[in-house]
């Protein structure tokens, strides 16, 4: 576990691009660790399919290539060249396409003058660690999409245009935007679901064997929570963007459906904030727990050392080495032939005495409160 919090920190330090202070805006800087890989396009319309990879900018589509949405998806972000003649070919704005190879971007959504800009993060799919991005341009019958790792959330859509399941092939390039942001958002629970079972499991774990180790998957926990968070609650602002109807080339109908998205980011929300409640809960009830062990561990110490000061005062007086020969009051038992066993019956005796006194006033019954 602590190596993987170590690497959530070498990320958060060294995962990020900075453009060099002065640059001109619009800057395109490409991550050093961004891999290269071929755009494709996806044409389609209700009784066309058109898949392809995508080479040099004379083979750019233009602007729906024989059928009535356009998808051209870019999923590695190491080459500018492709991205700037993108750009270029369908007027998208300079300072978007910095943002779209500038990765941690929060989510949000800008409007632009025949375009839409979003910007949405991924959830960290199962044997991933951590949350990717998606950068969308939306066009009156095309969509852009950036974003390298993001084969697993675009699947799911590629796959129902290729069957012709739903009405996504009869609609817009509008709809085509909602069916990405509805398979990115629901993506967020089976990790949610996850994130619940290791909590089940660091709750029964500081219930049963609290350790340093349980505290470490808490933080670590914590931390993937913390993520979370801040991937979905700015999503809640870019739905209301897209909802509102000032958004370009977004429909009446598309907006219907944007709702059902804004519910299940509100429902995430939800989700999360109460893992972050539970999370921080466990580690009060960890603290509680050392703290209880601790005084119990103190109260056994406490009830040994007050049996045994009363019998090492017995015992103390009895070496004083008195010469019970030089005045009869000079401890005239240790000349008795009972001496020695009356003075282990005084013990043994103060002894007894003080644990059925413990016993009665409720102190060694483990918390329970016994006969008073």
């Amino acid at each position: 576990m602590k190596g993987k919090l170590w690497q959530w920190r070498a990320h958060r330090r060294h995962g990020r691009v900075r453009i060099p202070p002065g640059s001109p805006p619009g800057t395109l800087i490409p991550h050093p660790e961004a891999a290269s890989a071929d755009s494709w396009v996806l044409g389609y319309g209700p009784d066309a399919l058109v898949e392809r990879s995508l080479g040099s900018p004379a083979e750019f589509p233009d602007r729906g290539e024989s059928a009535t949405v356009t998808w051209i998806h870019t999923p590695g972000l190491g080459e500018t060249a492709q991205i700037e003649a993108l750009g270029e070919h369908f007027d998208l704005h300079r300072l978007a396409l910095e943002d779209v190879l500038t990765l941690h971007q929060r989510p949000k959504a800008e409007v632009y003058r025949d375009h839409l800009f979003v910007v949405v993060r991924l959830p960290a799919w199962e044997g991933t660690d951590q949350i990717g991005q998606l950068s969308l341009f939306l066009g009156s019958n095309w969509l852009l999409s950036f974003g390298a790792g993001t084969e697993a959330s675009l699947a799911p859509v590629v796959e129902r245009i290729r069957r012709g399941r739903g009405r996504i092939r009869g609609a817009g390039s509008d709809y085509l935007l909602y069916a990405i942001l509805d398979a990115v958002i629901d993506g967020y629970f089976p990790v949610l679901e996850r994130h619940g079972e290791a909590l089940e499991a660091l709750e029964d774990a500081v219930l049963a064997r609290p350790d340093a180790q349980v505290v470490t998957g808490i933080h670590e926990l914590k931390h993937d929570l913390l993520a979370l968070r801040r991937a979905v609650w700015p999503l809640r602002e870019v739905l209301n963007t897209l909802i509102r109807g000032d958004a370009p080339h977004v429909g009446e109908q598309a907006r219907l459906y944007l709702r059902d998205c804004y519910d299940h980011v509100i429902q995430i929300m939800d989700i999360v904030e109460t893992y972050r409640e539970i999370a921080s809960g466990l580690v009060d009830i960890y603290l509680s727990s050392q703290s209880a062990r601790m005084n119990e561990i103190m109260k056994v110490l406490t009830i040994i050392a007050t049996i045994f000061i009363p019998l090492g005062t017995i015992a103390g007086i009895y070496g004083m080495n008195f010469d019970p020969e030089v005045s009869p009051w000079n401890m005239p038992e240790l000349g008795w032939r009972f001496g020695y066993p009356f003075a282990l019956g005084i013990m043994a005796t103060l002894a007894g005495a003080l644990m059925l006194w413990f016993w009665r006033r409720g102190w060694l019954s483990n918390g329970r409160n016994g006969p008073t």
